[in-house]
């Protein structure tokens, strides 16, 4: 029972950390990533599609992305959808091919991104202490009905808080690192 709640609690907070991870992958650094375009979708043939689905991904030179559109008729409804997206960028056509230059990014504007990464870390590191917490209700409700002794329910919490403070190291140490690649001029 108590091995079952810590494995659950496992699973919940690494999907924090994949969820914190992908959040800040579409924060973009000035310098050409697919990742930047990653969320974007096209209504194509009556079904929303990801682009990456409709076109061939490429990055050009450090600024610029290269999308290959299989379908041509679908090129203008990609332009439209990255103009869109609000990401700022502004994609022009060659034939099949769409190139996107991603902006310079201003101190100003890395700051704010800063805050930003910041306050999604702040996002994953309360949901991982939710996580914790309920875990510990768990705990006390098997403590209360007599299913684990006391010192199984401390051993227990205490596995939770080394997970938890685990889990909370990995999105710090993935903040530092964006913030450092936000920095860099």
């Amino acid at each position: 029972m108590i091995d079952d709640i810590k494995k659950d609690t496992e699973q919940r907070m690494d999907k924090c950390v994949e969820t914190f991870k992908n959040t800040i992958k579409k924060v973009h650094t000035g310098r050409a990533t697919p990742s930047i375009i990653d969320g974007i979708t096209i209504e194509y043939y009556g079904k929303t599609t990801p682009l990456y689905k409709l076109a061939n991904i490429t990055i050009e030179d450090a600024r610029t992305l290269k999308i290959n559109v299989f379908d041509h008729s679908t090129v203008i409804a990609v332009e439209k959808a990255i103009m869109s997206s609000g990401l700022g960028l502004n994609p022009s056509s060659i034939g099949n091919n769409i190139h996107v230059s991603v902006p310079i990014l201003t101190e100003e504007r890395r700051k704010n991104l800063i805050k930003v990464v910041r306050g999604e870390a702040e996002v994953g590191r309360v949901s991982i202490r939710n996580i914790r917490r309920n875990a510990n209700e768990k705990i006390k409700v098997l403590l209360k009905e007599k299913e684990i002794s006391e010192d199984q329910e401390r051993h227990s919490q205490e596995e939770i808080q080394r997970i938890t403070n685990i889990n909370i190291k990995y999105i710090d140490a993935i903040l530092s690192k964006k913030e450092k690649i936000l920095m860099d001029f």
